[in-house]
C-alpha cells in the first residue's frame, strides 16, 4: 500500500512519518516534491541549495518515483500540501490511500513564523489541503482527515483508527521510536526537525491556542475557514 499524507508545515507530520516508518512493514519518504517546488517558485527557503541537490526537480520524475514498486509492503509519503503548486500535476492519485493532517492555524502560524519570515496563506497549506480534499472526494478516494489535537490527545486510539481505515494490522512500534536523526529524514532536517529529533513518541496535548496580533492574526483569519471545513470531516475515536 502507498499512503500519501498531506500536511502543512509545523504540524506533527514528521512524527507521523516516524510512526509509520517504525513499523516492520513500512518505509517513509520525506517531502518528495520539495526540490521541485523550490525550483519552480524560486523561493529562498533555508538550505535551498542542499535541497535542490538532494532530490529530482522535475515533478514528472518525482511522480514516477512515487509510483514505482517499493521494497517494503507499505510506504508512507509525507507531503507538504503547499508544494502542490500549478506546475505539479495532480493526476497521479489513483492507487494511493490519502490522509490529510490538519492543525489549528493559530498554532501553525505561531510555530512557522518562528522559523520563516512573513509567511503567506500560500506558504501554510490550508487552501491546498481544502483543494486536495475536494478533488480526492470527487474522485472517490475517500481521504482520511486527522486533526493533530486528536492524535496528540490519544495517539494509540487514533493510530489504531487510521490503521483500521487503511486495512493495516496494528503495530505498537508506531507509538515509540529512538531519538535523533532518522534515515528517512530529508536533507533539511537539521533546520526544521530539532524537536522531532528530541522526541521518542507523540507529544502530549497542547495548551490554549496562542494569542496572535497584526499580520499573524490576519493570516490565521484567512486560514481558519479552510481548517474548519476540513475539521468537520475529521476522523474521531
Amino acid at each position: 500500500m502507498k499512503i500519501a499524507a498531506w500536511s502543512g508545515p509545523r504540524n506533527i507530520s514528521t512524527a507521523m512519518m516516524y510512526a509509520f516508518s517504525n513499523r516492520r512493514d513500512c518505509t517513509g519518504v520525506d517531502e518528495p516534491f520539495y526540490a521541485a517546488y523550490l525550483d519552480a517558485t524560486g523561493l529562498e527557503h533555508p538550505m535551498r541549495d542542499a535541497i535542490l541537490a538532494s532530490q529530482p526537480q522535475d515533478p514528472a520524475q518525482v511522480i514516477a518515483n512515487l509510483k514505482a514498486p517499493d521494497a517494503s509492503p507499505h510506504v508512507y509519503h509525507k507531503h507538504m500540501a503547499q508544494h502542490m503548486i500549478p506546475q505539479v500535476p495532480r493526476d497521479w492519485f489513483d492507487g494511493f490511500r490519502h490522509l490529510i493532517l490538519i492543525r489549528h492555524p493559530a498554532r501553525v502560524v505561531a510555530s512557522f513564523s518562528a522559523k520563516f519570515d512573513d509567511p503567506t496563506l500560500a506558504d501554510i497549506g490550508f487552501t491546498q489541503q481544502a483543494e486536495l480534499f475536494q478533488q480526492l472526494t470527487d474522485d472517490g478516494h475517500e481521504p482520511l482527515v486527522v486533526d493533530s489535537v486528536d492524535l496528540r490527545r490519544n495517539p494509540e486510539a487514533m493510530l489504531r483508527r487510521i490503521c483500521e481505515a487503511f486495512c493495516l494490522s496494528w503495530d505498537s512500534a508506531m507509538l515509540q521510536w529512538e531519538p535523533g536523526p532518522k534515515s528517512v529524514d530529508g536533507v533539511w532536517a537539521s533546520h526544521w526537525y530539532d524537536s522531532a529529533h528530541k522526541s521518542t513518541g507523540f507529544a502530549g496535548p497542547e495548551g490554549n491556542l496562542p494569542v496572535l496580533a497584526g499580520r499573524q492574526a490576519d493570516l490565521v483569519a484567512q486560514a481558519l475557514p479552510y481548517y474548519e471545513r476540513l475539521f468537520d470531516h475529521r476522523l474521531v475515536t
